[in-house]
This record gives structure tokens, C-alpha cells and sequence, in this order.
């Protein structure tokens, strides 16, 4: 089970069962699975290919959907993505453990530019968040990412029979460096799991419920793509 059984402020929190959810504003754009890589003009086409993101705004330096991870980022993973929806505003909910918080609330709107994106892949229950803020400084990327931490580490202690995040684990990779932790179902199963990452003064965290192994250290690859993204 993807279920929270605690009260109070924890019983706000999305159900791990109950999917991805979704993103709002008018930065709001869908991807599909096209031939031309994320960031061209949306298109249609077969599986196993780049994704094609569409958006209004022209490409300026800083933080925006290129800095997110890709289709091809996953094909390594074992995961194939099917489709996926990108955001521009801050307003995804963070995490399975921060209930509806947003980057947006988390920075106080504060931060020079935000980045959502939620992926769905062709395995039953696998889905992947990623959302992302760029700091006005270095140092408000790294207050922005101990808040993040925090957040994730409040559901590392549930009560039993109930799904929790594992310990952390860092990972230091040329683009950057974050915390992943594994997550597990209320059988103590690995069902996914979360990561803390930030380059400079980009900040995100990413989440994947469910995953095609039961290796407890899947997270760590999705977290070093996900930096190498965000460094660029």
C-alpha cells in the first residue's frame, strides 16, 4: 500500500498511489514523444524517441525546461517514457511527503525562475516529478535545499505498515552534488524513490514511485542524470 495513516499535518499529503499531480499556469505545455530533442516544438510520434516539449517562450539563459531530465535520460534507467507535461511556474506539489507545497510556496516566489515536469511511463503505477528553482543566489539555492531536505526527511519515520523514504544517501557528481533516498511501501518493499539536487544556484527535487528493479539504489542514477541536467 501507497498510504499515509498519519494525522495532523501528514494527512494532507498525496496518497503514493494516487499519481502525479498536476501542474497549473499558463506556463502550462504537454510533451509528447516526438523525434526532436526536449526543448524543440511538440510533435507526434512512436515511443523510445526524444522528447519534444512546446513552449511560447523563447530560449534565454538561466532556468527552464532543458534543464530538466529527458527521455533519454530514462532508456538507461530501464524506464520508457510515454508522455509527460511541463511547467513553468513553481506550482507542481513537490513531493509525495510535502502534500501540495510548491517550489513557488516553498522560495516565496522568490526565486528568479522556475521548472516543473511530470513524467508517465509505459509501466503500470511508474511515474516521475521533478521540479526545480534558481536561487537568486548561492546561497538562497542552499537554504532552498536544506528546506528540501527537510521536507523529505519528515516521512523517514512512519508508523509500521505505512510507506516511508529510506536513509539519506549523497551523491557528488562533476555538474553537482544532492541527497537521494530510496523509498519503501508499508510491506518495506522499494517503490521508488526522492532526491535533493542542486548545481550552483539551480535547486530541485525529483521523485519516482515505482521503478523496474528492487534495487535500493536505483535513485542514485536518476539523481545523477537529473544534476547533470540541471547543471546545464
Amino acid at each position: 500500500m501507497f498510504e499515509h495513516g498519519a494525522v495532523g499535518e501528514k494527512s494532507a499529503r498525496r496518497g503514493r498511489g494516487t499519481g502525479v499531480a498536476a501542474a497549473t499556469g499558463t506556463a502550462l505545455v504537454a510533451i509528447v514523444i516526438g523525434t526532436q530533442p526536449a526543448a524543440a516544438h511538440a510533435g507526434t510520434g512512436a515511443p523510445n524517441r526524444s522528447a519534444a516539449v512546446s513552449t511560447a517562450a523563447s530560449a534565454e539563459p538561466g532556468l527552464g525546461s532543458g534543464n530538466l531530465m529527458q527521455s533519454e535520460d530514462f532508456f538507461q534507467q530501464g524506464l520508457t517514457p510515454v508522455s509527460a507535461t511541463v511547467d513553468l511556474t513553481g506550482k507542481q506539489a513537490l513531493s509525495a511527503c510535502s502534500g501540495e507545497q510548491t517550489m513557488r510556496a516553498l522560495t516565496k516566489g522568490k526565486a528568479a525562475a522556475y521548472a516543473d515536469v511530470a513524467w508517465r511511463f509505459d509501466s503500470d503505477g511508474t511515474s516521475l516529478t521533478e521540479s526545480a528553482a534558481e536561487g537568486s543566489t548561492a546561497a538562497s539555492a542552499t537554504t532552498y535545499e536544506k528546506q528540501l531536505n527537510a521536507v523529505v526527511r519528515d516521512c523517514q519515520d512512519e508508523p509500521a505498515g505505512h510507506w516511508y523514504y529510506g536513509k539519506a544517501h549523497t551523491i557528488t557528481v562533476k555538474a553537482g552534488a544532492g541527497t537521494w533516498y530510496s523509498s519503501y511501501n508499508g510491506d518495506g518493499k522499494v517503490a521508488g524513490g526522492v532526491a535533493v539536487i542542486r548545481s550552483n544556484q539551480k535547486v530541485g527535487i525529483v521523485e519516482l514511485t515505482g521503478q523496474p528493479s528492487d534495487d535500493a539504489g536505483y535513485m542514485a542514477g536518476i539523481a545523477a542524470g537529473a544534476l547533470n541536467r540541471l547543471a546545464r
